[in-house]
């Protein structure tokens, strides 16, 4: 058994993904608190520039589950979509008179982004502290116009990202993860060596194979002609097949996350960002107020 410093250590090495929930509520108490550690979470210049939205009725979170794929969501007592929200400040700058832009600025965008993600952290980490488990869905990214109008998203409010809480049916172990040597570097960016790169990694998908299939290798070739032509998918394939398996590098950018089409959705993503409001990737022009 391993001993901890003290419990605040052990909560955050212990944590792991909560992907099966019980039916038991978030008494009021409880959920007050954990939203409270999101709230009083570091953020620029103290604007909190993120709103919460708290999902509890059973239609929409299995309307979102249903949209992401994933059951699971609908199982969740509490479900809470984090947005960043440039609408609250714009409004409190309009009623004093102090002139805004920030919905125009990448450097507030950016500082906004970094904010929601630390309150939602703080959010994650309290619910584990209070025995909840938790789990973060990223890919409301697909769907964030549907959710603009399913939760009367005005614009300069934006999701980031949702956070599924409630009470676990069985302990979650957490997944192995590279180690100080692979992620922290001393004083300046130190690359490891090719054998101490791929060392680190094996050590983390230790006994991780995905099994070969037709459909899975013809996918891959098709992946890897498509990013770096067909000299680059042969050489893929004959590494897939004299190996045995196809690795976890493989997997994720060949299978997974898949490399020729995730650049292609840049447009969309940026044309949904202006469809919230957001205006940082054009050139700035003033507004005037009319005399």
């Amino acid at each position: 058994m391993i001993k901890y410093p003290n419990k605040t250590i052990e909560l955050l090495l212990e944590r792991a993904s909560c992907r099966a929930f019980t039916n038991k509520k978030i008494p009021k108490d409880v959920l007050e608190y954990i939203l409270k550690t999101g709230i009083h979470a570091a953020t620029g210049g103290n604007l909190q520039p993120y709103s919460i939205i708290k999902i509890e009725k059973q239609a929409t979170k299995r309307r979102i589950a249903k949209l992401a794929g994933q059951g699971f969501i609908a199982d969740a007592p509490v479900n809470l979509l984090f947005c960043i929200d440039w609408r609250r400040l714009e409004r409190w700058a309009k009623l004093e008179m102090a002139p805004f832009t920030a919905a125009s600025s990448f450097r507030h965008f950016w500082i906004s982004f970094q904010d929601t993600i630390i309150t939602a952290q703080s959010i994650c980490t309290a619910a584990d502290a209070m025995s909840l488990g938790s789990v973060y869905i990223g890919t409301v990214i697909e769907f964030f116009l549907i959710l603009k109008r399913m939760l009367k998203l005005p614009r300069g409010v934006m999701p980031v990202v949702l956070l599924c809480i409630g009470y676990p049916k069985k302990k979650t172990t957490p997944h192995s993860k590279l180690g100080i040597d692979a992620i922290v570097h001393n004083e300046t960016y130190q690359e490891l060596s090719d054998k101490e790169l791929l060392k680190a990694f094996n050590q983390k998908y230790a006994g991780i194979k995905i099994d070969i299939t037709p459909k899975r290798l013809k996918m891959i070739e098709q992946v890897c002609r498509e990013v770096a032509g067909e000299k680059f998918a042969k050489q893929c394939i004959e590494r897939i097949k004299k190996q045995g398996y196809i690795s976890r590098a493989q997997m994720y950018f060949g299978l997974h996350y898949i490399a020729h089409k995730m650049p292609l959705q840049n447009e969309k993503y940026l044309r949904t960002f202006e469809n919230f409001g957001f205006n940082w990737f054009k050139k700035y022009k003033p507004y005037r107020v009319k005399d």
